[in-house]
């Protein structure tokens, strides 16, 4: 969902969540992740990690800024698009 529609309030399912259409949804579901509660706390470079072991291949970089912007979302920042994250990974973790 786009971020500036998302509604804190009415998290139900994971493309409630700012950044997560359907295909995202069904790669959090890949790796074990079905409610959008199941992601405060988590890791993102950790869920971007598994999705690849489970899938076989290597995702692209802007997963993993994906992966940030819900992870932070869940533990209370407000939404911001994907890209918003793209500095700060190449900064933490390269260009992975």
């Amino acid at each position: 969902m786009h971020p500036a529609k998302v509604k804190r309030s009415q998290l139900r399912q994971l493309t409630d969540l700012p950044n997560i259409g359907p295909a995202m949804a069904r790669d959090f579901e890949r790796i074990g992740i079905n409610r959008p509660e199941q992601l405060a706390g988590q890791d993102p470079l950790r869920l971007y990690e598994r999705l690849c072991l489970v899938s076989g291949a290597r995702h692209d970089p802007c997963v993993l800024d994906t992966f940030i912007s819900v992870t932070r979302f869940m533990d209370g920042e407000e939404p911001r698009p994907w890209w918003a994250y793209t500095a700060e990974r190449k900064q933490r973790y390269g260009l992975i």
